[in-house]
C-alpha cells in the first residue's frame, strides 16, 4: 500500500456566493477549498422562485441529493425531459446533458446537496443562453399546479 499524505480538512461557509449558473450556493469542497483532487461538494440554496441558468458540465457527472423544496429539473438538448426533485430524492445528471432547474414554490427555498467528479467544478459549468427562457411557462404552470396542491 502506497503511504500518501493525508490532511483533513473541515470547512463551514457562513455565507452564499454566486455559482455560475445563477444560483446561490453555499461553496463547499473543491480543489480551490480543501485541495481536492477528484471530487466537489456543494449546497445550492434557491430563493423563493428561483431557478438557474440552462447549463450543462463538461465532462463530469452530478449526484443532487434534495434537502427540502421541489425543483423541476427540465434536461434534454432542447430542455423536452423535466423531472420533479422532490425532498430525499436522489437525482443523477450525466455530463454534457442540458439542464436548467426550478424552485416550484415562489414563497420557501429549496436546499439541495450537490456532488461532482470534478474538484474544478465552477470551470467546467458551460451556460447555454440560447436555451434560457425555453422552459419558463411550462415551470410557471407547474408552480400553479404545486401551490393548488398545498
Amino acid at each position: 500500500m502506497t503511504e500518501t499524505a493525508s490532511q483533513v480538512v473541515l470547512l463551514q461557509p457562513k455565507q452564499t456566493d454566486q455559482a455560475r449558473q445563477g444560483l446561490p450556493q453555499f461553496f463547499g469542497i473543491s480543489q480551490d477549498s480543501a485541495g481536492a483532487q477528484g471530487i466537489s461538494m456543494n449546497v445550492t440554496a434557491f430563493g423563493p422562485g428561483g431557478k438557474s441558468k440552462a447549463h450543462y458540465h463538461r465532462n463530469f457527472e452530478t449526484a443532487i441529493y434534495a434537502v427540502s423544496g421541489n425543483v423541476a429539473l427540465f434536461h434534454g438538448q432542447n430542455l423536452e425531459f423535466c423531472d420533479v426533485i422532490r425532498p430525499g430524492c436522489f437525482c443523477y445528471i450525466p455530463a454534457f446533458v442540458p439542464h436548467v432547474a426550478f424552485n416550484l414554490s415562489d414563497t420557501e427555498p429549496a436546499i439541495s446537496i450537490s456532488s461532482r467528479n470534478d474538484a474544478r467544478e465552477q470551470e467546467n459549468v458551460i451556460l447555454q443562453p440560447q436555451l434560457d427562457g425555453l422552459r419558463d411557462e411550462a415551470a410557471q404552470e407547474m408552480k400553479r399546479t404545486f401551490a393548488a396542491e398545498q
